[in-house]
C-alpha cells in the first residue's frame, strides 16, 4: 500500500532545519546528563509495581489492603508507560538499543504487547498523526467516532452521552481486543501498512498474555487463598484505575476540535508539510510543574516530542521554550491549553462528531 506523502515545501524544510539547530544548541548547552534520572526510574518503577503486587499477596487476608494495592499497581502501570515504555520505544533511555529493548519488554509483563505497540507508535502514530487509516491511535472502534469528516452512524450519534462509560474500559479493550485484532485482523491499519507479523511474535504475545493473567489472578487464588471474587475485583479495579489515569493524560494532546484531521487527496497526498502537520495536529498543555515534568514524563510538552522524538522528555522544557518562540516568530500554529480545558474540548469533539457538525458546515 502506497504511504501518504507530505506536501513538499522547501521553505518549511529550511524552517525546520533552523529550529533543529536552535534546539540542538540549547540541549547541548545543558551540562548534566538528565537521562540518568530516567535510567534510575527504569529500575525503581518496575520494582514499585511488582513490590505492590507482593505486598498485596502478603496481605491477602485483608481485602481492603489487597484491593488498594492492586489499584496502586494500576496507577504505577501508567507511570511505567509514560516514563519508560514510551521513551524506550524511541531508544531515549540508554545509548544501547539492547537495553532500551529490555525496558520495552516490561510492557509484555503488564498485559500489553511491546512488539505491536512499538509498531503502532513509531510507524503509525508518529509517522502520520491524526491521519485516518494510518494513525492507529484514531482507528475507529465502532462505538466512538474521533475523525470529524466521517459520518456518525448508529450508536455513535449518542457518543457524547455514554463515552464516560466506555473510556474506563480502555485497557480492557487493549488487552483483550486491540492487540489480538492488530495481530490477526487483516483489515486493521497495522497489517495493511506494516506487512506480515513474524509467527514468533504471535506466540510471544499469547504466551505473555497467559502469564499475565496467571500471576494477576491464578497465583493469588491458588497459592494465597484469595477468593476468586476478590482476585477478579482487585484486578478489575486496577485496570479501571489505569484506564482513567492513562486517558486523563493522553486524550488532551491530539483528539481536539482545534487540531486538524488531515484528509488524503486522490494521489495519497497530505495538505501540509511535515513541519506544519505536527503543529496542526498536536497541542501542548499549560501545566508545567515538578509533578508533570518528573512523574508524568513531560507529556504536557507533546509538540516537542513529535518534532524531536530523539530527545528524552527530560529536555522538553527547554526545547518547548525554543519551539514556542520560533512559532511566534514564523507564524506557526502552536497551541497550548490548560488540561481541563483540553479535556472539555475533547468532549466537544465527541459531541460535534455525534451531531455530524462537519457535514452541516460543509453543506
Amino acid at each position: 500500500m502506497e504511504k501518504p506523502i507530505y506536501f513538499k515545501d522547501p521553505q518549511d524544510a529550511r524552517l525546520f532545519n533552523e529550529l533543529r539547530k536552535k534546539v540542538n544548541q540549547r540541549v547541548e548547552a545543558i551540562p548534566e546528563n538528565r537521562d540518568i534520572y530516567i535510567q534510575i526510574k527504569a529500575v525503581i518503577l518496575p520494582l514499585v509495581y511488582f513490590g505492590l503486587y507482593v505486598f498485596a499477596l502478603l496481605n491477602a487476608d485483608q481485602p481492603s489492603v489487597y484491593i488498594l494495592s492492586f489499584i496502586l499497581m494500576g496507577l504505577s502501570l501508567v507511570l511505567i508507560y509514560l516514563n519508560l515504555i514510551h521513551e524506550a520505544a524511541h531508544n531515549n533511555i540508554f545509548k544501547s538499543k539492547r537495553l532500551n529493548s529490555l525496558v520495552l519488554q516490561i510492557f509484555d509483563f503488564v498485559g500489553a504487547n511491546s512488539y505491536i505497540w512499538k509498531k503502532r507508535h513509531i510507524s503509525s502514530h508518529h509517522a502520520y498523526p491524526n491521519v485516518d487509516g494510518w494513525d492507529t491511535d484514531i482507528e475507529q472502534s465502532g462505538l466512538l467516532l474521533i475523525v470529524p469528516w466521517i459520518k456518525a452512524k448508529g450508536i455513535q450519534k449518542y457518543q457524547h452521552r455514554f463515552f464516560f462509560l466506555v473510556y474506563p474500559l480502555y485497557l480492557f479493550n487493549w488487552m483483550f481486543i486491540r492487540d489480538f485484532r492488530d495481530f490477526f485482523d487483516s483489515k486493521r491499519v497495522i497489517l495493511k501498512t506494516q506487512g506480515a507479523i513474524p509467527v514468533k511474535e504471535k506466540i510471544k504475545m499469547v504466551t505473555y498474555k497467559l502469564f499475565y493473567f496467571f500471576y494477576q489472578i491464578a497465583v493469588p487464588v491458588l497459592f494465597f487463598k484469595v477468593s476468586l471474587g476478590l482476585a477478579l475485583e482487585a484486578w478489575f479495579l486496577q485496570v479501571i484505575a489505569a484506564s482513567i489515569f492513562a486517558l486523563f493524560v493522553l486524550l488532551p494532546l491530539h483528539p481536539l476540535p482545534d487540531n486538524a484531521f488531515p484528509k488524503l487527496d486522490e494521489k495519497n497526498g497530505l495538505p501540509f508539510s511535515w513541519l506544519h502537520h505536527q503543529f496542526e495536529v498536536t497541542n501542548d498543555l499549560k501545566e508545567n510543574n515538578w509533578f508533570v515534568r518528573n512523574v508524568l514524563g513531560n507529556f504536557n510538552f507533546h509538540v516537542a516530542h513529535h518534532l524531536f522524538p530523539n530527545y528524552s522528555y527530560a529536555y522538553y522544557n527547554e526545547i518547548t521554550e525554543e519551539i514556542e518562540q520560533f512559532a511566534r516568530e514564523h507564524n506557526l500554529g502552536y497551541k497550548r491549553f490548560p488540561i481541563f480545558t483540553a479535556l472539555g474540548k475533547h468532549v466537544d469533539l465527541l459531541k460535534q462528531n455525534a451531531n455530524n457538525a462537519y457535514f452541516i458546515l460543509e453543506e
